[in-house]
């Protein structure tokens, strides 16, 4: 019997997520467990499985972001009939398509598009709106065209990108007036005038200056390349402008002496293979604890402080980044962090993370010093009130006792917000983080 497959709901927080990538079409076979579509979802990609063997009858939605458990195909037997389940697809708005505004000036698109010739009539509207792929909006934002004056082809008369092609190819062939000289100077030189872009008569002088920036152009061979932005982006770009107008955002640097950390690890080779990023977070676990309002978050006009560590630490991806979280970190010995550590890494960059192993995070560590930085000023992650940024380690001259000797310095960049976190805590926090920095025998203590 035919049924519905809806986007899956993934966690639960999840209330919509990205199709991605259809791995099937219309037409085609699927086996119990096999992979349909991937979705897009808080930061990670999952993969469909098929929850039962048939033929893809209909895909409803083609792209874009949809709500949790709506209807975006249609599976079945290769001879059935699904014309019921269409019509309750219709019904409840659900569409091969997703429905976009028309424009905001509709008036004057359309008086400019009659000033060009009439070569398309409006797009069919169902309540106002008119039926467009997210794609296909951006294609005709990017050729400047009003969309709602597209005549759409597509299932339900959605608009299609060919037919947004085919408007925009229309509206070239649509000649402009230009004057005898100009005519003959454009026929010398090989240039099209209806590539000429003028508000009323073209003359000469704009033949030969579009001539001369035509050369130019192809001499210097410009080009631009536009993608759109992944669901991991989005929630980055989405987040990270949320955190800045959110949090009242202060910045503390401290430069620290790594010498005992270094002599620490080097000990430790033999039997683990731990990292900076280990033993600081097993600082930070510690120091997290003596400071509660760095590992607090604001719930309305409350403060929630906790009796436990749950560390973020950031893990980059080609494609952005990701936070993996360390549950209930201060429970865990050093080699028990660093193994956990590098699973979620591992996950992480294999897209296998599960949604509850990026979420419920107190606190964040993010460490770019193997890519040489000395300073930077990292983004508060949400709802956390502080996070804490690692820089490169550089031998560096120090006077000790009279005495220049080289030290390998460290750049603690820690930003905090404001409203919770007042300089003075900040500033005891960070003097903390290198007490134990400096001193790691003191976390035996």
């Amino acid at each position: 019997m035919a049924k519905f497959l809806v986007m899956p709901k993934l966690g639960l927080t999840m209330t919509e997520g990205n199709i991605a990538n259809w791995r099937k079409k219309e037409g085609d076979s699927v086996a119990m467990g096999e992979i349909i579509f991937d979705v897009e979802t808080d930061k990670i990609t999952k993969e469909f499985e098929s929850p039962g063997e048939g033929v893809i009858k209909k895909i409803l939605v083609t792209e874009g972001t949809v709500e949790v458990l709506k209807p975006i195909a249609i599976i079945g037997k290769a001879d059935e009939d699904i014309s019921a389940l269409l019509a309750e697809a219709e019904k409840a708005g659900d569409s091969p398509a997703a429905e976009v505004k028309p424009a905001s000036e509709p008036d004057q698109v359309a008086a400019a598009s009659s000033s060009r010739g009439d070569y398309q009539s409006p797009a069919p509207a169902v309540g106002g709106r008119v039926k467009a792929s997210a794609r296909t909006k951006k294609i005709a934002a990017d050729l400047n065209i009003d969309i709602s004056q597209v005549t759409g082809t597509g299932p339900q008369g959605a608009i299609t990108e060919k037919d947004v092609a085919e408007f925009a190819e229309k509206a070239k062939t649509v000649q402009p007036k230009i004057s005898p000289t100009a005519g003959v100077v454009a026929a010398g030189l090989g240039v099209d005038p209806g590539q000429i872009n003028k508000d009323g008569r073209i003359m000469k002088a704009d033949v030969l200056a579009f001539k001369q920036n035509a050369d130019f152009l192809k001499y210097a061979d410009p080009q631009e390349f536009t993608k759109p932005m992944s669901a991991m982006r989005k929630i980055i770009a989405s987040r990270m402008s949320a955190s800045q107008e959110t949090s009242a955002t202060v910045n503390y640097n401290q430069r620290v002496d790594t010498t005992a950390m270094k002599q620490l690890r080097e000990e430790l080779k033999g039997t683990a293979k731990i990292t900076y990023t280990d033993i600081l977070v097993k600082i930070l676990s510690r120091a997290l604890l003596e400071f509660p309002l760095l590992n607090s978050s604001i719930v309305g006009t409350d403060i929630v402080t906790r009796n436990y560590v749950n560390m973020g630490v950031a893990v980059a991806l080609p494609d952005g980044l990701i936070v993996p979280v360390v549950k209930f970190v201060n429970k865990l010995d050093l080699g028990q962090i660093s193994a956990e550590i590098k699973a979620l890494a591992e996950k992480a960059r294999n897209n296998e993370l599960e949604t509850d192993q990026i979420s419920g995070g107190t606190f964040t560590l993010t460490n770019i010093g193997m890519f040489g930085m000395e300073s930077f000023t990292p983004i508060i992650n949400q709802p956390e009130v502080a996070i804490l940024g690692v820089n490169t380690i550089i031998d560096t001259p120090m006077v000790v006792d009279g005495q220049v000797v080289i030290k390998p310095m460290m750049n603690l960049s820690l930003t905090a917000d404001h409203r919770v976190v007042d300089g003075s805590v900040a500033a005891a926090f960070v003097a903390r983080l290198k007490e134990l920095i400096e001193k790691p025998g003191l976390l035996l203590l």
